[in-house]
């Protein structure tokens, strides 16, 4: 029998870090000890008392049966009164919230849930490859955005074709940044509101880093913005804020009709997440503060650690305001995945090439803060040693 994948399948673009792997898989055959940087996966437990109410929640019956796609009341609730005090952002728990396996979940399902065959989503380039793969699943066309330094990182409104922006339905948009660590301000997005409004697209805003911030830096909400509510919505997760990745638990907010819409394609697909990790995450969400100030003590030390060595060695890399990624430029000579593999093969450090964010991510590669101190004060000298011997 004839095995093929579906087209949908086949567009997906070639998983680019097949070879930085077996590299990786080479050097620790050989006994090297290696860092890596290249996961954005939180290193630190999730709190001991999420945990505790987990336990608790999983010893009641009513939550081994099927949950509603659109997550316990309770749960939603609690994202309402999280949004209220951290954002200032008012929300019906009943028709603007729904719970998600995962930010990831909800997001690679939205095209399909939006967007038509032939109609276009604007991706930003580069981003997290999920809202790539969502839209090509839909039968959709990306056409991509690009984020360039000299622009903050931020896509140029202005330079989407006309013809293009009548074909748009869906804009995805991350800040804090995945991979960049660029922020935006209220102002970009107002004017990202006044585009979405002139030219009839769906802004979808993917929030999770939001939590993870340095310097004082405080992150707004999409939501939060004069219009936004309107026109978008805005997808969050526990993964990075509470050290949950593998619970996958997110929600999404926002254009009551775009949040039951989800809801809607949701239910055809999945059984909604677990109850008792919603009812974990309603204790999480009530006691985010405390959580929230000492991850970003944690990941604001590692940050000055590595981006402060790296700089000191003469690499073009800024300190970002949030997120617990770095994105340093590659040295000349080399590109993204020759700066990779020139990392794991003669300094055992394990990052991840810029390009395979996307096309404009060329000439950088991303750096995870997800190890210790004193794992990075390593890596930064292994790699200063590299970049000597070269010299």
């Amino acid at each position: 029998m004839d095995i093929r994948v579906s087209n949908r399948l086949a567009q997906l673009p070639p998983y680019l870090f097949v070879e930085i792997d077996r590299k990786k898989r080479e050097a620790i055959a050989r006994g090297v000890d290696i860092i890596n940087l290249g996961i954005g996966d939180p290193d630190r437990p999730t709190p001991s008392f999420i945990i505790e109410a987990l336990k608790s929640a999983a010893e009641k019956p009513s939550n081994h049966r099927y949950p509603e796609s659109e997550g316990l009341l309770s749960f939603r609730e609690a994202v309402a009164e999280w949004y209220k005090n951290r954002f200032g952002v008012g929300l019906d728990p009943r028709k603007e919230i729904i719970s998600l396996i995962g930010a990831k979940e909800g997001i690679g399902h939205l095209p399909l849930a939006l967007v038509n065959p032939g109609e276009v989503v604007l991706i930003p380039d580069p981003a997290y490859p999920v809202y790539q793969a969502g839209t090509i699943f839909a039968g959709a066309q990306p056409f991509f955005m690009p984020l360039l330094r000299e622009n903050g990182f931020l896509p140029d409104l202005d330079a989407i074709p006309s013809d293009v922006a009548a074909r748009a339905r869906l804009m995805f948009l991350n800040y804090p940044n995945n991979p960049t660590g660029a922020v935006a301000s209220r102002e970009y997005f107002q004017k990202v509101v006044e585009f979405a409004l002139r030219h009839n697209i769906i802004v979808a805003h993917d929030n999770t880093y939001s939590e993870i911030t340095y310097d004082g830096y405080q992150p707004t909400s999409f939501l939060s913005v004069e219009g936004a509510r309107e026109v978008g919505i805005e997808f969050h997760s526990l993964s990075k804020t509470f050290n949950m990745t593998g619970w996958r638990i997110g929600f999404v907010a926002g254009r009551a009709e775009v949040v039951d819409a989800l809801r809607s394609l949701k239910s055809n697909l999945d059984s909604g997440a677990f109850q008792a990790v919603q009812d974990a995450g309603v204790v999480a969400l009530a006691n985010a503060a405390a959580v929230v100030q000492e991850n970003s003590k944690v990941y604001q030390e590692r940050r000055d650690i590595l981006v402060g060595g790296l700089r000191k060695m003469g690499l073009d890399v800024e300190f970002p305001r949030a997120t617990f990624y770095v994105w340093p430029a590659v040295p000349s000579g080399h590109t993204s995945a020759s700066f990779v593999s020139s990392l794991i093969e003669q300094a055992g450090v394990v990052c991840t090439p810029g390009n395979g964010f996307g096309r404009s991510g060329e000439g950088y590669v991303r750096m995870a803060l997800t190890e210790s101190a004193d794992r990075l004060r390593e890596a930064v000298e292994r790699i200063g040693n590299m970049l000597s011997c070269v010299a």
